[in-house]
């Protein structure tokens, strides 16, 4: 659909223990400062990870930041907009709530086991 567009990685996971984001691998294209960023997730849950990976566009350099998502929570879309208003959501579908662990309700189950079969 976007041709044209250039990719780059920002790995981060959120710790099931103290549900903060981690992150691990970031590569950018090197004038990812004076580009579009379309930040894709497939899920926004708690909003910490993608809180995380929108701060660290901004620091650089990025200046249009669109997020994009196939479910989110309502407290992972307060979580965003309370740190990054200007950030706007596009996602599919705005599950109910979060459990007592932060996964959305009624969900799709974990992305990451059902990306890699983990």
């Amino acid at each position: 659909m976007l041709p044209d567009a250039r990719l780059g990685h920002l790995g981060v996971y959120r710790d099931e223990k103290t549900l903060e984001p981690v992150p691990y691998y970031q590569k950018l294209p090197p004038d990812v400062a004076d580009t579009e960023v379309l930040l894709i997730d497939p899920m926004l849950a708690t909003g910490g990870s993608g809180t995380a990976a929108i701060s660290f566009l901004k620091k650089a350099g990025v200046k249009h930041i669109r997020f994009v998502c196939l479910v989110a929570a309502p407290e992972g879309i307060q979580m965003l907009h309370s740190q990054h208003p200007e950030v706007p959501i596009y996602c599919a579908a705005v599950d109910r709530q979060l459990n007592e662990k932060a996964y959305i309700l009624p969900g799709l189950g974990d992305a990451g086991d059902r990306l890699f079969g983990t």
